[in-house]
């Protein structure tokens, strides 16, 4: 009972920062229509923008988040407006947006390399605290924090898109474009939008595991993977359904490995996208949403 629950409260973690990533970058693919996977390196930067911050100028940590937060969301911004703005401008089509969110995250990953080297950082903001035990499963008050800000975050992030006039606005354009602009919709200033609110989740998920883990230069592009695969196991293009696959995402993982060696955990993500692809390639909300259209 020990060993379920601990390795439940494991994928409850990994789902957390997952749901983020997959939120942020639903969001974008479901207004711009191309997949951003340069999302994943404005993850990993902003992770190394608060060590910077925090650990090698010695700024107060809370500034320090608050300026992570908005150096995330004028990344992403600025890579819209400076390369994806310019390539719909030349009509080109979603692959090459493709191949160019690709050059992005491989150009900022080796950016990265290059400004803070090769190395292992840790931040060491919160030191190690005594673990709470919860019915033989060991738990620490970073990771229920880690899950309670995520949970939070993402409900507030859903109440946005469903309430809000401006979120109700992207949820047109990503339905459909040329009728929202009918009706006085501009697309390019909700395409900007995305950027601005996709890439702020990703600097939050970006400071959450920054807390939790080590930093390495690469860590961007597993993660971008992970959120990739979580955001097509809940319907690609689907906000709920990215958040709800990512929490599936990191408990299959985490319950694997009690069958599986650890070794096996990268393994166990892809064959369940493999499964998704073949058998339910709308993932696990995508006929409700067809029919809601």
């Amino acid at each position: 009972m020990s060993v379920i629950l601990q390795l439940i409260f494991n994928g409850l973690i990994a789902g957390a920062i997952y749901s983020l990533v997959a939120a942020g970058f639903s969001l974008i693919y479901s207004t711009n229509k191309f997949i951003h996977f340069a999302h994943g390196a404005v993850v990993a930067f902003s992770a190394y923008f608060l060590y910077f911050l925090f650990s090698m100028i010695g700024m107060n940590f809370g500034f320090a988040v608050i300026l992570t937060i908005a150096f995330a969301t004028l990344l992403g911004w600025g890579m819209n407006v400076v390369v994806y703005k310019q390539l719909r401008k030349r009509k080109t089509s979603s692959v090459i947006l493709l191949i160019a969110s690709f050059a992005l995250l491989i150009l900022l990953e080796s950016l990265i390399l290059i400004l803070f080297g090769a190395t292992v950082k840790t931040i060491g903001f919160i030191r190690a605290a005594t673990s709470i035990e919860i019915f033989g499963a060991f738990i620490t008050p970073l990771q229920i924090f880690i899950i309670i800000s995520s949970l939070v975050l993402l409900s507030l992030f859903l109440f946005f898109m469903k309430k809000v006039k401006v979120g109700k606005a992207m949820r047109a354009v990503s339905d459909n474009k040329d009728v929202a602009e009918i009706v006085g919709i501009s697309s390019e200033k909700i395409y900007s939008l995305s950027f601005l609110i996709g890439s702020g989740i990703a600097g939050i998920a970006g400071i959450l595991v920054a807390l939790e883990q080590n930093l390495q230069p690469m860590m961007g592009t597993n993660l971008m993977i992970k959120g990739f695969v979580a955001a097509v196991i809940g319907g690609i293009g689907s906000v709920p359904g990215a958040i709800l696959g990512g929490f599936f995402l990191g408990l299959s993982e985490n319950i694997g490995v009690w069958f599986l060696p650890l070794g096996y955990k990268d393994a166990i993500a892809f064959v369940i996208l493999f499964i998704f692809l073949l058998f339910r390639p709308k993932g696990i909300l995508g006929i409700k949403k067809r029919e809601e259209k």
